[in-house]
């Protein structure tokens, strides 16, 4: 039989997962990556998780994603994060853009989805509970990199990423971490990050979408977001760009932090894709990855996941036939997720990264 999902973790997780099985009491911490549509692969597994495994979770969970990561996290807390699931994957392969888009058309098209995925109704919900606590991650831009004109905002990304090459400590000159956080919650993680300059801002009503067009705002596709409500006056972007698939402590975490993954490997920023930089288990010792294997990956058509050049590289018709057997292939993984907790097959199924 086919094996559709791999499940990887760091020496303490794999030790607890071989002795005790995974309960969702066990996590306290829920991980979403930057990607784009790269996470429709996922969809199946946040059908799973969002209701099902946390549906009667007592103790809080926390919630760390950005971009995609953060988008997909806000059908969380609501009165059915399922179905707001399944309505943030419909709206976002729905999304059709003219045949050469500019930065206020794809703005416009991604305010538009927002709207209609995360309503007014949605933000009191999310902010008024204490079971899913949200945190999001977005970047200040430093100097000339607020600024929207292309070749200034060219020029300042390709200095971070030249720097870049020498140490991600380098992003500092470039840019600002900003985790916007609940406000029933301190940020999981603490303020003691040495990395980069980060703050930290309570979510609110007024920041709350704001905030998440921001971390989905990524550099030269779309507008960043000037001013928002709560934060230090300034031009905020995509969140990824420095936690594209996080390079963050979690040892401090009393549970478990679970990271279902739509890729095979873990890259640490958004600078950090055609470079050898890459985290691994032996960094995250409590962290349990879900991801892909191999095999499921060739199965989809173009032998691939999903990715925003789909855009660009296939008809509209094409895509979005694309991206919805991409997303009903996902929910193979699921299946086989559900099983071998279910069934304690889990504790044989956990490998070493």
């Amino acid at each position: 039989m086919t094996k559709w999902i791999d499940i990887k973790a760091g020496a303490t997780a794999r030790t607890h997962i071989q002795e005790h099985g995974l309960k969702a009491s066990d996590v306290s911490l829920l991980l979403g990556a930057s990607g784009g549509p790269k996470w429709f692969i996922l969809q199946g597994l946040d059908h799973y998780l969002f209701g099902d495994f946390f549906q009667d979770k007592e103790e809080p969970l926390h919630l760390l994603g950005t971009s995609a990561g953060a988008w997909r996290f806000a059908s969380l807390g609501r009165s059915d994060a399922t179905e707001a699931s399944a309505l943030f994957s419909r709206l976002y392969r729905g999304t059709v853009y003219s045949e050469k888009p500019d930065v206020r058309e794809i703005t416009d098209k991604a305010i538009e989805l927002l709207n209609e995925y995360v309503t007014d109704e949605a933000i009191d919900e999310i902010l008024s509970q204490d079971k899913f606590l949200h945190h999001m991650i977005v970047v200040r831009s430093r100097g000339v990199g607020a600024s929207e004109n292309r070749l200034l905002q060219g020029v300042s990304l390709a200095a971070a990423a030249l720097l870049n090459i020498v140490s991600r400590k380098t992003l500092r000159h470039s840019f600002d971490r900003v985790v916007f956080h609940h406000p029933k919650a301190a940020t999981p993680l603490g303020k003691d990050w040495i990395d980069l300059p980060t703050q930290h801002v309570t979510l609110t009503k007024e920041n709350f979408r704001l905030a998440l067009l921001a971390t989905g705002s990524i550099p030269m596709v779309l507008s960043g977001v000037r001013d928002i409500p709560g934060a230090p006056p300034g031009v905020y972007r995509d969140g990824g760009v420095t936690d594209y698939h996080f390079d963050l402590p979690f040892s401090d975490q009393k549970g478990l932090v679970l990271y279902p993954h739509f890729q095979r490997e873990v890259i640490p920023g958004w600078f950090d894709k055609n470079l050898k930089r890459r985290v691994s288990g032996a960094q995250w010792p409590n962290v349990v990855t879900l991801m892909p294997t191999q095999a499921f990956i060739e199965a989809l058509p173009y032998k691939k996941i999903p990715d925003r050049h789909d855009f660009a590289n296939l008809d509209v018709a094409t895509r979005q036939k694309f991206w919805q057997d991409a997303t009903d292939a996902g929910y193979r993984m699921a299946d086989e997720l559900a099983e071998l907790i279910e069934s304690g097959g889990i504790r044989d199924a956990v490998q070493s990264w």
